[in-house]
C-alpha cells in the first residue's frame, strides 16, 4: 500500500482498509472504521474521506444514510475537485467523472493559475448543465477558506433504510467493476532492482501516454542513495527525496484509461539497471 507508506506519521491511529474498494457497495469495514474513529476517548468534530479519483460517491453516501452510522453522523457534504489544467471534453465520458460532478455539492474547480480564463468559464458553464445546484468555486494549489467547505450543510439527501425496495434496487445497480466499465485501469511495478535515473527520465518520463491521469510511488535510482517520492497528476510530476527507512525498492501505481498494461509494465522493466 503505497499511500500507507506516503503517510508521515504512522502510529496506532491508522487503520487500513484492504477489503476492495469503498465505493463499490455499502463497506463493512469502511462502517467498522467509523466506528473506532467515533469510540476514541478523543471527541472529533469532523470526518473528511478522501477517496480515490475514481469513485462513485453514491454507495460511500449511502453507508452514512442508510446504515447503523445515520443515527451516529451527519453527512455534511460531497466535495468534487476537477483539475482545469487537465481536465477535457474526453473526461465528460467518463462516468466516474459525471457521476463525482452529479453527486457533488460542492465543485472546486482548482489549478486555475494554470489554464486559460475560458478553459475554466467553459468547465463551470458544462457543469452547471449536470449539477446547476453545486457551489462551484475557484482556486490555486487547493487554497480554499475552510468555512466554505466544511460545516456547510448542502447535503440534500436525508438518512432511509435499505429495506425498502427501491433503496436495495439502487444499490443493486451499482456495478462492482464500475472502473472496467468505464475504461480505467489501474497498473501496478514492483521490482527490487533500482532504476536507471536517464532511461527512467528518456524512456518513460518523456513518452508518458497522454491517457495516464495519476500516478505514484516510491522509487529507487542506481545513481542516487536516497528514496524518491513520485507524484504525477495529468501532465506534471513532483519528485521528492528522503532517506531510505526500508530496503530500497521500487513500487509505482499508475491510473489510466484504456491503457495497455502489458505494454507499461515491460517500459518500466527496460527502465531497471542489470
Amino acid at each position: 500500500n503505497i499511500d500507507s507508506q506516503l503517510l508521515v506519521d504512522i502510529n496506532e491511529n491508522m487503520v487500513e482498509l484492504s477489503n476492495g474498494c469503498i465505493c463499490c457497495t455499502i463497506n463493512e469495514g469502511l462502517v467498522d472504521t467509523v466506528y473506532q474513529v467515533l469510540e476514541r476517548d478523543e471527541k472529533i468534530d469532523y470526518l473528511i474521506i478522501e477517496t480515490t479519483g475514481l469513485a462513485d460517491p453514491f454507495p460511500i453516501m449511502l453507508t452514512f444514510l442508510s446504515t447503523e452510522l445515520k443515527d451516529l453522523t451527519h453527512l455534511d457534504s460531497v466535495l468534487t475537485l476537477v483539475d482545469c489544467e487537465n481536465f477535457t471534453p474526453d473526461h465528460f465520458d467518463s462516468e466516474a467523472a459525471f457521476k463525482q460532478i452529479a453527486y457533488g455539492d460542492i465543485i472546486l474547480l482548482n489549478k486555475t493559475d494554470l489554464a486559460s480564463q475560458d478553459q475554466v468559464d467553459y468547465l463551470e458553464s458544462y457543469i452547471k448543465t449536470i449539477n446547476n445546484g453545486a457551489r462551484v468555486l475557484r482556486s490555486e494549489y487547493s487554497k480554499i477558506p475552510l468555512h466554505l467547505i466544511l460545516d456547510v450543510n448542502l447535503s440534500k439527501l436525508q438518512p432511509y433504510s435499505l429495506e425498502d425496495n427501491n433503496n436495495q434496487h439502487e444499490l443493486q445497480k451499482i456495478p462492482r467493476d464500475h472502473l472496467i466499465n468505464d475504461g480505467f485501469t489501474s497498473i501496478s511495478f514492483q521490482s527490487k532492482r533500482p532504476f536507471s535515473a536517464l532511461k527512467f527520465q528518456q524512456n518513460f518520463i518523456e513518452k508518458l501516454p497522454e491517457n495516464i491521469f495519476r500516478a505514484k510511488g516510491i522509487l529507487w535510482f542506481k545513481e542516487s542513495e536516497s528514496k524518491h517520492i513520485f507524484q504525477l497528476s495529468g501532465k506534471r510530476y513532483d519528485m521528492q527525496v528522503e532517506e531510505w527507512s526500508t530496503t530500497p525498492t521500487n513500487q509505482l501505481v499508475l491510473i489510466g484509461r484504456n491503457l495497455n498494461p502489458l505494454m507499461i509494465q515491460q517500459d518500466l522493466t527496460n527502465c531497471l539497471t542489470m
